[in-house]
Order: C-alpha cells, then sequence, then structure tokens
C-alpha cells in the first residue's frame, strides 16, 4: 500500500512539473501597440476619439455608408475582401470594437453588445453620419441587431451574417431574450474562473489555429497571414484581459424585433460550428420579410471563408448588380481625415460627413 501511495506522489509530481513546463513554453507576452500598428494599420485606417476610447476606424469609398461589424476574437480586418468590392458604390466603415484589434482596451470596461452598440452610435454622430446601413458578424450580428432595435430609423438596411442574437427558442416574439453565446470551446475556456486565469499569459498560437479549423468550413483556405494576425492582435496590450472582462461578465441581451422594420438580409454558412444553421432559421422567423441565404460548404466567416460569393449577394440585396472583374486595378477612394482633403469627398447624404474627427498627427498612420 506504501509503495502504491509513493507511485501516485511520484506520479501528481510529474505530471505538475510537465504542466509547469508546458505554461512557462506557452507564456506569450502582451505586443506593444506601436509595434502591432506599424503592421497592421495603413492608408485609410485611423484612430479617432470616441467617448474616450481611441478608436480605430477604416473608411473607404463615398456613398451612403455601411457600418461593418466583426465579431468575438476579431477585427475590421475580417472585413477586407468585402470592403474592396463595397467600396467602390458606398462609404464603408469598420472598427475595431474596444477589446479588439488596435482599439485595445476601453478603461472604463464598457463592453458587451449594448455597450458597443452605444459606442457605435456615437462613432456614427462623429463622423456626422446620420443614416447608414450596418452588417454584422457573428457577436457583431447582435450588435447590429442590438441597434436596430432602439434606434431603427437611423438604419437603412440590416445584414446579419452567421449572427448571434437569435431569439431563445421558448421565447416570445417581442422584447425576446436573446441567445448571446457559443457553445464553442474557446468561449468556454475563456469563461472557466482558473484556465481564464491561465489565458491571460499563456496563449498558444495551436489554440488559435484550432479555432480557425473550426471557423472555416475549409481549412485549406486558412492562410498563414491571417492566423497570425488574429494571434497578435489577441496580443495586443489589453486585449486578453478586456477579452475576459467582456465573457465573463455578460448580460441578458433583449431585441424588439418588432421595431426592426428596415429590409434584412440574413446570411449564413451552412457548416457553422460555432452559431448553428437553426439560429438563422429562427432569426428569419422573428423578422418577417427578411431575406435568408444559405451558402453551402462554408462556415462561420462567410465574408472571409466565401468572400466574392456572399459580397455579390449583399451587393444584389443593396440594388447593385456587379460582375467582379479582377484584371482591372482597385477602385476605390482613400480619406485622408485631413481638412485639407474634405473637398475631394462627396456623399448623397451629407457634405459635411467626417469633418469634426478628433483626430492627432500622432494618432494617424
Amino acid at each position: 500500500m506504501k509503495k502504491v501511495l509513493v507511485f501516485i506522489l511520484k506520479l501528481l509530481l510529474v505530471l505538475l512539473i510537465i504542466l509547469g513546463l508546458s505554461l512557462s513554453l506557452s507564456y506569450r507576452s502582451d505586443i506593444n501597440p506601436e509595434i502591432l500598428i506599424e503592421k497592421y494599420a495603413n492608408e485609410s485606417s485611423y484612430f479617432i476619439n470616441v467617448d474616450g476610447i481611441n478608436m480605430h476606424v477604416n473608411v473607404r469609398g463615398e456613398g451612403e455608408p455601411i457600418f461593418l461589424i466583426h465579431g468575438s476574437f476579431s477585427s475590421l480586418h475580417t472585413w477586407e475582401e468585402w470592403v474592396n468590392e463595397l467600396s467602390p458604390y458606398f462609404m464603408t466603415i469598420s472598427m475595431d470594437l474596444p477589446g479588439h484589434g488596435l482599439t485595445g482596451p476601453d478603461v472604463q470596461q464598457r463592453y458587451g453588445v449594448e455597450a458597443y452598440a452605444d459606442l457605435l452610435f456615437t462613432l456614427a454622430d462623429h463622423l456626422g453620419v446620420d443614416k447608414f446601413h450596418i452588417a454584422g458578424n457573428s457577436m457583431g450580428g447582435a450588435v447590429a441587431l442590438r441597434m436596430a432595435s432602439v434606434n431603427s430609423d437611423r438604419i437603412l438596411t440590416l445584414n446579419l451574417i452567421n449572427s448571434s442574437g437569435a431569439p431563445n427558442p421558448a421565447a416570445s416574439k417581442t422584447k425576446t431574450k436573446s441567445s448571446n453565446s457559443s457553445k464553442a470551446p474557446i468561449f468556454q475556456l475563456a469563461s472557466h474562473p482558473i484556465f481564464s486565469k491561465i489565458l491571460l499569459k499563456c496563449t498558444p498560437k495551436f489554440l488559435f489555429k484550432m479555432n480557425m479549423n473550426q471557423v472555416y468550413y475549409d481549412s485549406k483556405k486558412i492562410e498563414d497571414g491571417n492566423l497570425t494576425r488574429y494571434y497578435e492582435l489577441m496580443r495586443r496590450e489589453g486585449n486578453r484581459r478586456a477579452t475576459l472582462e467582456r465573457l465573463t461578465n455578460k448580460r441578458p441581451l433583449r431585441i424588439d424585433f418588432e421595431k426592426i422594420d428596415m429590409p434584412v438580409l440574413i446570411i449564413w454558412g451552412r457548416e457553422d460550428n460555432w452559431i448553428p444553421l437553426a439560429n438563422g432559421e429562427r432569426l428569419a422567423a422573428a423578422i418577417p420579410g427578411s431575406k435568408f441565404k444559405v451558402f453551402d460548404s462554408v462556415g462561420h466567416v462567410p465574408m472571409e471563408e466565401m468572400p466574392t460569393e456572399t459580397v455579390l449577394e449583399y451587393l444584389s440585396f443593396l440594388g447593385i448588380q456587379s460582375d467582379i472583374d479582377y484584371f482591372s486595378p482597385p477602385k476605390y477612394y482613400s480619406h485622408a481625415f485631413r481638412k485639407s482633403d474634405l473637398s475631394h469627398f462627396t456623399s448623397s447624404n451629407s457634405s459635411a460627413y467626417l469633418f469634426d474627427l478628433q483626430v492627432t498627427p500622432e494618432e494617424s498612420y
């Protein structure tokens, strides 16, 4: 009996040593924001002070504005292919939500769907944008739903892409509690009281590779550069702590579906492992008159995995019939956010868009 006990103790000691070595090897420090800005900001992206948050925003094109809202663990870069095709016809406005991408954490910890919805209305006010289209993926779809529910007069159209926020099966149609969570392993791990603390400093890259294999249906479409970007932006100083704060302090999401009276397009990847197709079907049922388009052989982020077909569907919904020509140079207008450049800006909605932005020289890249 004594030998068995000694063996068990030795085994536990070996396991603890292995665990300690694994944690030490997977330790990853935060990355300085300046390094990431140099790498991931571009000529059409800027930092704008919105309600005390130095928000990373990308604006391209001219015409009716479209807000493009990313999901959890993501950034405005998820829309790059869509922006290339939308910006010849519309003014695209994508952003890194607080706790994501280059924006980084909010000192007041204003995270979650409702806080993000309020922030984006404030961003629209800063940009001088009164009415606009919105498209959102995953958590960003829930933000878009909330915006359309609380201030429908400002929303021209709504596009939900593999969106969270579908009404719970037993909920009533109006003012219903909606689902704003996923059963994906990364969400469960980040919400765990012990493992979440480990993730603050030990964030191995293979975990992000595993997540992208779940998000994409066809893993061959996962590019190394995109994987690295997801991984490095999560390690932006303060983003991991902000993510844990957001996931561990969720509030019930309430959507008044009766107030969503604008044209609605719902796009879904049939093979979504994070938010199943049934959620899209419930959204379509909760929004009478909505158009529901399902794409086969695509997962949770159709705008990344199948950008051409999905953006053509969106353009058609917006009244634009487009045959994408890959042999012509890209057609877009890059806003420089400087008063000297504003004379070149035109819009069907306002000639004063973007005039009052609070952008300092050191914040512009």
